[in-house]
């Protein structure tokens, strides 16, 4: 996946959910932070909270070791640099 198609999708995401306030549901927040920041294991337990099924858990899975293998250093503090801004914003 291409940094410009991850920050695209993280930003319609981040747009329907914010409720009208801009405020990052702490769910959402603590998904993105899991999902760049720690292990396979640990963001397919963080979605086993959510939703257990079978298919699901397969796609978290391959959506994490698919952007672990793609996502540099680099991407990633680029979309928490995204995340921060948004949350800042006089928009908002």
């Amino acid at each position: 996946m291409k940094l410009s198609g991850a920050l695209v999708v993280l930003g319609v995401v981040l747009l329907l959910t914010s409720g009208g306030n801009c405020g990052i549901c702490p769910a959402i927040k603590e998904d993105i932070e899991i999902f760049l920041d720690q292990s396979v294991t640990d963001y397919v337990n963080f979605i086993k909270q959510y939703k257990e099924d079978t298919a699901t858990l397969k796609n978290a899975e391959k959506l994490k070791k698919c952007a672990d293998d793609k996502f540099t250093e680099e991407d990633k503090e680029s979309i928490k640099s995204l995340l921060k801004k948004i949350e800042a914003s006089i928009a908002c």
